[in-house]
C-alpha cells in the first residue's frame, strides 16, 4: 500500500516527495475534489495525506469517506506553516466524534 499526498503548496509536496510519497498540488475546490476521487479509485493507495487548507475545502467528502470505514485511510497534515486550527482542535475533534465533553 502506498501513501499519496494532496497538497495546496509545492513545499509540502517537495518535502514528502523526497521521502518517496507521490502527490499533487491543487488549489481550487474542484481540483482538490478531482484529486481526491482519483486517489480513492487507485487500489494501490492505502493512505491519503491531505494538507489542512486543502482539507477545509472538501470537509463533507472527507467526513463521508472516513465514516464509510473503507480504505484508503485519510490523514490531515499541516503544511510548512504549521497548524492553522485552534490549539485545542484535537480535543474538539474527539468531543465531536464521541459526543462527550472532555474537561481539563
Amino acid at each position: 500500500m502506498k501513501f499519496f499526498l494532496i497538497s495546496d503548496n509545492i513545499d509540502t509536496t517537495t518535502g514528502l516527495r523526497l521521502s518517496g510519497v507521490k502527490g499533487v498540488v491543487v488549489h481550487e475546490k474542484n481540483e482538490i475534489l478531482e484529486a481526491f476521487k482519483n486517489a480513492l479509485k487507485d487500489k494501490n493507495i492505502g493512505v491519503i495525506l491531505i494538507t489542512e487548507l486543502a482539507a477545509k475545502k472538501i470537509p463533507e467528502e472527507l467526513k463521508n469517506h472516513k465514516l464509510s470505514g473503507k480504505l484508503p485511510l485519510i490523514f490531515v497534515i499541516p503544511d510548512r506553516h504549521g497548524w492553522r486550527s485552534d490549539k485545542d482542535f484535537i480535543t474538539k475533534y474527539v468531543e465531536e466524534a464521541i459526543g462527550v465533553r472532555i474537561n481539563e
